[in-house]
């Protein structure tokens, strides 16, 4: 290798001395100058003096170059002729100055940094005479890992190195807000479960509204309750029982009881007060009001005497003692609230409560006792026996009925509820759902509501009744009708550009809670949409568009109307004054009420109103 490297060199040197190898001008004298030439170039010591040579520029500038590599940085430069002749040096890019004059004609380099230089001599001939040699142009070439295909590569990697760090960065920095949001998430997941089994427990002891607003302010107020119907029941002969009877099976037996009893009072959504001993508590009409609370409760009692004539039945199978109960029942009105502040109790007070356990007391084993005042209300229910005047203490006489099931002709083959008895109880539950919406008006109604509010409701609600009845609506489809115009407006609270939606919304989530089924609720859909669209295709159709429209024959129209054009500019349908009443005198002349009754109804004629109208908008 060695040796190679040697030839190389050497061929190089010949062949860059030959470019060299070209005469300067001589200055005019007449003697000739002899011009010195470069005799050779050592790189290395590696090669001996060579004969000057001329290596020709690759790139065709005319300029002698020589290319070396990084390690052939040692250069040593040799001038003939060697005597009588001084010289001058300058390498440009390494020396700051040329050098001074000498007789000397070698000039050595060494550890020469990779770059470009220019390589200068000058010469001074025995009569005084100077010269400059032609410039030799050398390039020493940097390691491979200073190029710049290297140097590229490096502010590559540099960048790509930042890049990676960044979005390494970038990856933990995201990675821990991942695992932050899933330690937050599982952690407020956690709290809702919590919170979640907190309400649940708390909405075991308490009523949803009662927990709701003891939570919020931390107390809950007293409320009264006009129309409650109370139920007491007790075990009879339960003292003596307990006292043959191992405590853990007495136990076992009062929760299977009353698990079944708590069943069966959510069933008809019924509110469980507390159970004492043996004794177990319940009302109905709280916190919910409603009018079907004494028929509800009486169901409920019903189940209860089924289910332990059931265990009755199974005990004497098995030759076992049985336990038998008596239950009492009592409407009125009741106080009720949460008293004290640790160990939370919701309980109710008041006459109503005294008369229901007097009543439960003053009854028979196997029986459902109820008083005079809760017989008028399921009197059209149940089949209830007469007892006549019994004397009840600090009460003195009151009337009593056993209760021995339902009517039956509302009853199917195993003495429950078919659907005459629903349907009954349907039409008492109208005026529930008509006083939930009248509170929902009241409630959550916007204030910019003048003409679709409470009022109209009522309004609207109150000409179907009357209008139904005068047009011998039969029972089945004025229930469909009058929830209809029950939730006809509702929807204008919600969604003024879509009304009927909004309502439909509003129906599904109320009509479940009175037991309507999904045949009221497309039925009811069915008629409200068909009076939006002006579809009127049965005689139902025609009394929710006279009840709709009844405002146009009232007294009351231009006031009415004028509500209407202010809630209408409010949300955005405006409305000039001449248009309005252009847009209201079509009506009147278009519109005509679709039944003999609401054309009977009607106070103020087309005419008269339009004359009001034209005087009120002039």
């Amino acid at each position: 290798m060695l040796i190679m490297r040697k030839i190389c060199f050497s061929f190089t040197i010949i062949v860059f001395s030959a470019l060299l190898c070209m005469p300067l001008s001589a200055q005019p004298s007449d003697v000739p100058v002899i011009i010195p030439q470069i005799a050779a170039i050592i790189i290395n010591g590696d090669s001996d003096l060579q004969p000057a040579i001329s290596v020709p520029d690759k790139d065709g500038s005319g300029q002698k170059k020589l290319v070396l590599r990084f390690r052939e940085n040692n250069i040593l430069i040799r001038i003939t002729p060697e005597s009588g002749y001084e010289y001058q040096y300058f390498l440009s890019g390494f020396d700051k100055r040329p050098s001074s004059w000498e007789k000397v004609n070698l000039k050595e380099y060494t550890n020469l940094p990779a770059g470009h230089y220019t390589f200068q001599a000058w010469f001074m001939d025995p009569q005084n005479k100077s010269g400059e040699m032609d410039p030799i142009y050398l390039i020493i070439k940097p390691m491979w890992y200073f190029s710049k295909l290297a140097l590229t590569l490096y502010a590559i990697l540099f960048l790509s190195a930042v890049w990676a760090f960044y979005e390494h960065l970038e990856f933990r920095y995201a990675r821990k807000q991942y695992l932050l949001e899933q330690i937050i998430n599982k952690r407020t997941e956690d709290l809702v479960i919590e919170k979640e089994k907190t309400e649940a427990l708390l909405a075991n002891v308490l009523p949803k509204n009662t927990a709701d607003e003891i939570m919020a302010k931390g107390k809950a107020t007293k409320a009264k309750y006009n129309f409650v119907t109370v139920l007491f029941s007790d075990i009879q002969g339960f003292t003596q029982i307990a006292e043959e009877m191992n405590p853990e099976v007495l136990i076992d037996e009062l929760d299977k009881f009353f698990f079944h009893f708590d069943s069966v009072v959510e069933k008809y959504r019924i509110e469980k007060i507390k159970t004492i001993g043996d004794a177990y508590m319940c009302a109905g009409g709280i916190p919910e009001k409603n009018r079907t609370n004494p028929v509800e409760v009486i169901l409920a009692a019903l189940e209860m005497q089924q289910y332990m004539n059931r265990l009755k039945e199974t005990s004497l199978l098995q030759g076992m003692k049985y336990w038998d109960i008596r239950i009492g029942i009592h409407t009125g009105t009741v106080v009720a609230g949460v008293v004290g502040q640790k160990k939370l109790s919701y309980d109710i007070w008041g006459d109503t409560v005294n008369t229901a356990s007097r009543m439960e007391s003053s009854g028979e084993a196997g029986k459902i006792n109820i008083s005079g005042t809760t017989y008028e209300f399921v009197k059209d229910f149940f089949i209830c026996e007469h007892r006549g005047k019994m004397p009840v203490k600090y009460k003195g006489e009151l009337d009593m009925y056993f209760v021995r099931g339902i009517i039956p002709e509302l009853c199917d083959e195993k003495g429950l509820p078919n659907d005459k008895f629903r349907f009954k109880m349907q039409i008492i539950k109208l005026e529930d759902v008509e006083e939930a919406v009248n509170k929902i008006f009241g409630d959550e109604a916007p204030p910019d509501l003048y003409f679709h509010n409470a009022p109209l409701a009522r309004s609207i609600t109150s000409q179907v009744e009357l209008i139904a009845t005068a047009e011998q609506l039969p029972e089945e489809i004025y229930v469909n009708l009058k929830l209809a115009s029950i939730f006809l407006i509702t929807g204008y609270m919600a969604d003024y550009d879509n009304p009927a939606e909004a309502a439909f919304n509003l129906m599904g989530e109320i009509l479940p809670r009175f037991s309507f089924d999904e045949r009221y609720i497309i039925a009811t859909r069915h008629l409200i949409t068909n009076a939006f669209t002006e579809k009127y295709e049965s005689l139902a159709d025609k009394i929710l568009h006279d009840a709709r429209y009844d405002y146009l024959g009232r007294i009351d129209y231009i006031k009415l109307i004028d509500k209407l054009m202010r809630e209408r500019n409010e949300h955005g349908i405006i409305t000039g004054t001449y248009a309005w009443t252009d847009i209201q005198k079509k009506l009147l002349r278009d519109h005509d009420f679709l039944t003999k009754t609401g054309k009977l109804l009607r106070s103020v004629s087309v005419e008269e109103q339009i004359t009001a109208l034209q005087a009120r908008y002039k």
